[in-house]
């Protein structure tokens, strides 16, 4: 990435106020120029949202909220979180400890996952009650709750032929992390539906004629497309800013419509079949195979 500084592997993240540790499943760089934390995803053993990688955005995103705050609002324009896995952005929840919590009858731990994930994501949507914007950078396939999470943010970026798209209904479950309530916001209730419905991944090309996207880049190209924003906002910082604050007043969302539909997901997880739980497996042996 041009204009970033790569941190050694002693190092993971920069020095400053609340950074402490090495992440496992997070690679974390900052761009001293633009004022921008990048943060890329390397769920192991599958690009998915293991209970590890929730664990290190959670911790990657205390730090900043201290550093901002040690700043005065200074040290961050920008938020990016995007991938350090070839291919794929995130393949969404952890399918595997799903279909163990399933098998246990384990309401409790689903909605503990659930429950971390979107306040994650509430988190992203408001960018941490701090003036930045936070981005997705798309450079590779968001399927389910990596599609949910690309959702979340301000900005969102996808090279063209990236596949996005919600497949649980594959394996007799919906996508309860966000997907409808910032669908539905985005794209209309009617259409949101039908998405969620339907299984269909979806190109990029696509998702950007439908408005879920907001920068559709060439391959390779998603960085340079989100300087060439920063340029842009940097021109008119004003007319940026406040158009910031309408879409936050315009798509309001509760943490408690996220908390509601999180507690329907839990309660219809066991509701799934045994011939939903081995398609579920099979899923999983897909997600494997897309590991690094």
């Amino acid at each position: 990435m041009s204009n970033v500084v790569q941190l050694t592997d002693s190092h993971a993240q920069h020095k400053g106020v609340g950074n402490e540790g090495v992440y496992s499943q997070l690679k974390t760089y900052y761009d001293n120029e633009y004022k921008i934390g990048w943060f890329l995803m390397d769920g192991a053993p599958r690009p998915c949202f293991t209970p590890t990688l929730l664990n290190d955005l959670s911790a990657y995103l205390t730090n900043i909220k201290a550093e901002m705050a040690y700043s005065s609002g200074q040290k961050y324009d920008y938020l990016v979180v995007g991938s350090n896995v070839p291919g794929v952005f995130n393949l969404g929840g952890d399918l595997n400890l799903f279909r163990h919590l399933i098998e246990q009858r384990n309401r409790d731990g689903l909605l503990a996952y659930a429950m971390q994930c979107i306040t994650i994501l509430y988190q992203n949507m408001y960018h941490f009650n701090l003036d930045l914007t936070t981005v997705s950078m798309i450079q590779g396939d968001a399927l389910g709750g990596g599609f949910e999470a690309a959702l979340s943010s301000n900005l969102i970026i996808a090279e063209r032929g990236v596949k996005l798209g919600l497949p649980e209904v594959l394996f007799n479950l919906f996508p309860g992390m966000g997907a409808y309530t910032l669908l539905s916001r985005k794209i209309g209730a009617t259409a949101a539906e039908r998405m969620i419905l339907s299984g269909k991944l979806y190109s990029a090309e696509e998702m950007y004629e439908m408005g879920v996207i907001d920068i559709l880049a060439e391959p390779g190209s998603g960085e340079l497309e989100l300087y060439k924003y920063i340029k842009a906002a940097r021109r008119s910082p004003n007319s940026y800013r406040a158009m910031a604050k309408v879409k936050d007043i315009s798509n309001n969302v509760s943490f408690q419509e996220l908390t509601d539909i999180a507690n329907v997901w839990a309660d219809a997880a066991l509701n799934i079949t045994e011939k939903d739980l081995r398609m579920m497996e099979r899923l999983v042996n897909r997600q494997n195979s897309k590991s690094h």
